[in-house]
């Protein structure tokens, strides 16, 4: 179970994604210490091709001033694609919480040469519901990275 409110709020958006058929990741944006958007990813749902978590939160965050994205921190239940760390950085945004990157790594690594502050979590609801997800499902998880 997450114990940071905002990375279980994250969790629950994965949750959401879960039980809608898609993929099981959740995001939520916080400023100020209260959230300002929240998504999951919903490619499948929607038929999208980019909606993932962070892109589907930073939509329900909508359009803000620059300055308030470099104060956010983005709560993130798996490891940042390449999409999703080009957003981070677009937006200027300086801290990342990642719930979990055992079962998919992104681009941490851009985002800390970036100078993104980065923490993994390493939750284990969060590593269980995409076990299980990938276990269920892995045409439509490899469908989803580009695999």
């Amino acid at each position: 179970m997450a114990s940071d409110s905002f990375m279980q709020a994250a969790l629950e958006e994965a949750r959401r994604g879960f039980e809608e058929g898609g993929v099981p990741i959740g995001s939520v944006i916080v400023h100020d210490g209260r959230i300002i958007g929240r998504g999951h990813n919903r490619r499948q749902q929607l038929g999208s091709a980019v909606l993932h978590a962070e892109m589907d939160a930073l939509e329900n965050a909508g359009r803000l001033p620059a300055r308030v994205y470099r104060e956010c921190t983005l709560y993130t239940t798996l490891s940042p694609c390449a999409m999703c760390s080009g957003a981070i950085e677009l937006y200027g945004i300086r801290h990342v919480i990642v719930g979990e990157n055992r079962n998919f790594m992104g681009a941490e690594a851009h985002l800390r040469e970036l100078g993104v502050t980065l923490e993994v979590l390493q939750d284990d609801s969060c590593i269980e519901l995409m076990a299980r997800f990938i276990r269920e499902k892995p045409e439509l998880w490899y469908e989803d990275i580009g695999r």
